[in-house]
């Protein structure tokens, strides 16, 4: 895959050039700045962007503005975003962006190498990669009503592995239980939020991001 990198830490923008190197992909520009992305992806046009959040000049939400920018001109585009930082304002127009291949991790949670490759390749064939972290933030942070107070914490699990688009036995092999008790969860997640229950797991990722848009 033909790879942009707009990573504004120098250690950490070269250690992501060698990776997705030694695994084959061709990093064809990396970038430090906010204004340096569009350019760079536009000229590009990338299979994909790994993107962070807060860049120079005010490290506030240039990287997830330029992704969305990119979007605009450029419709499909596949981001994965790589950060710190939840921005719930941005990340939930992203997310709710179904045009294209998205992803959401977060730096400090990535345990290894070959998860981030293979949410590198889920997202750049058009899926979707979501840290649950990020997920129970932007859930907490969207309403008032905190929804996830009644969740118990089995369910806050299988909603995040809900929402990177997972099967129930796929759910089921993460969390080494039946695929009878996920669907169980799965059922309870929905009528807490209120949403209808789906065993379609395109429909559920949907409602999931439904949500979090308002």
């Amino acid at each position: 895959m033909r790879v942009v990198i707009a990573e504004d830490l120098a250690l950490l923008r070269d250690g992501l050039t060698h990776i997705l190197h030694a695994n084959g992909h061709q990093v064809v520009e990396a970038v430090a700045d906010g204004p340096s992305v569009l350019p760079a992806l536009t000229r590009h046009r990338p299979d994909i962007a790994v993107v962070d959040v807060r860049l120079p000049p005010t490290f506030t939400d240039e990287g997830l503005q330029a992704a969305l920018a990119a979007r605009m001109q450029l419709p499909g585009l596949p981001i994965l975003v790589l950060s710190q930082h939840v921005e719930q304002l941005y990340a939930r127009e992203l997310l709710a962006d179904r045009n294209g291949g998205v992803g959401y991790l977060l730096k400090d949670r990535v345990s290894n190498v070959g998860q981030f490759i293979d949410a590198l390749r889920r997202v750049a064939g058009g899926g979707m990669v979501m840290d649950p972290e990020v997920v129970t933030q932007l859930l907490v942070r969207n309403s008032g009503m905190q929804p996830l107070r009644d969740l118990t914490a089995r369910e806050r699990e299988v909603l995040g592995l809900m929402a990177e688009g997972r099967s129930n036995a796929a759910i089921a092999g993460r969390l080494f239980v039946t695929e009878k008790a996920v669907s169980k969860h799965i059922n309870n997640i929905f009528s807490k939020l209120g949403m209808p229950p789906s065993d379609d797991d395109n429909r559920r990722v949907l409602a999931v991001l439904a949500y979090l848009n308002g």
